[in-house]
């Protein structure tokens, strides 16, 4: 989701409000560096990692939205929005809660199960109905 409003204690009915339009986050981690780190900030923060993109779109209702991910060529993941374990209203009303959100924010909404290794020169393809999709390259 990508935050259209300044956002603060947001209640859930009235989450969507707040929302400009849907794009595509490949959130890449590298487990290895969490583990070793015991942190998010190297595992999720390094050069490369939060690919966004390609369009933001707008009026797009991200409740039943299938999403695709494909690693050379072959799919890897694919699932449904309505599948998430927290709808995309209760993430923005909780995240709301904690900090403000400001026009330009993005709230990622979780991966489908699939994840897996990557290695350099491997290509990803997330692609989320509606939406299009965001091609990147390992390196």
């Amino acid at each position: 989701m990508v935050i259209g409003k300044k956002a603060k204690n947001v209640k859930e009915a009235e989450a969507m409000n707040y929302v400009l339009g849907c794009t595509i986050v490949n959130d890449v981690s590298a487990r290895d560096f969490h583990k070793q780190d015991n942190s998010f900030a190297r595992s999720k923060g390094t050069d490369t990692f939060c690919p966004v993109g390609p369009v933001i779109v707008t009026g797009l209702n991200p409740g039943n939205l299938k999403i695709e991910t494909r690693l050379n060529g072959k799919t890897v993941q694919s699932s449904n929005m309505s599948d998430l374990l927290f709808k995309t209203e209760h993430l923005i009303s909780f995240v709301s809660r904690y900090m403000t959100l400001l026009p330009g924010d993005l709230i990622a909404t979780g991966t489908p199960a699939g994840i897996g290794p990557m290695k350099k020169g491997d290509v990803v393809e997330v692609e989320v109905e509606g939406i299009g999709v965001l091609e990147n390259s390992v390196s």
